[in-house]
């Protein structure tokens, strides 16, 4: 379990850059209009940025060899799962409304990806098998939000799953260019 955590940990400290880029985020939507409904959104996405990059914080300062580490881990993962709750039911306003469905997809992720951890690191015994689903779940939610961040920023996010639709001309361009990539639809519902 010990070398679960510290795996754990260690992946962590890659989100860093997601992190730096949601508070780069945050600076530019600041920057915009004083629309009330863009400013009330600007202000839940800087919330949501701060405490997110708290969040990761305190996971990356966890002890892996500390008696308390699979409880403090399973707090900070509480605390990202009603995190990545809010940004699903934010009032996005209409410029924005192409990230809806991904925040609520990113929640829905996270909220699996949670649940799992904590069947994972049961009372008594440890599950590996549970521990890797339940990452496939989290680098899942991680990714959306990516994707809403990269939108945000104005850009088109490169990843060879991602399909665009221009609704002006009714084509679809991108997309899975072979069976090896790495997809992110969840195909099972």
């Amino acid at each position: 379990m010990r070398v679960a955590m510290r795996r754990w940990v260690l992946s962590m400290k890659n989100r860093w850059i997601l992190i730096l880029s949601s508070l780069l985020l945050c600076m530019i939507l600041t920057g915009c209009g004083e629309d009330k409904e863009l400013t009330g959104f600007k202000s839940e996405i800087d919330a949501f940025c701060t405490e997110i990059a708290e969040i990761d914080r305190g996971i990356n300062n966890i002890d892996p060899q500390s008696e308390n580490a699979k409880r403090e881990l399973l707090d900070y993962l509480d605390q990202a799962d009603d995190v990545f709750k809010r940004l699903a039911d934010l009032a996005v306003p209409k410029e924005f409304s192409y990230i809806e469905e991904l925040a609520d997809k990113a929640s829905e992720d996270m909220t699996q990806a949670v649940s799992l951890y904590h069947d994972a690191f049961g009372d008594t015994s440890y599950n590996e098998y549970v521990f890797d689903y339940a990452s496939e779940y989290y680098k899942r939610a991680y990714k959306r939000l990516t994707y809403i961040i990269t939108l945000l920023h104005g850009d088109i996010p490169e990843d060879g799953n991602v399909i665009l639709y221009d609704e002006e001309e009714g084509t679809t361009s991108g997309g899975p260019q072979d069976d090896d990539s790495d997809d992110i639809s969840d195909t099972n519902e």
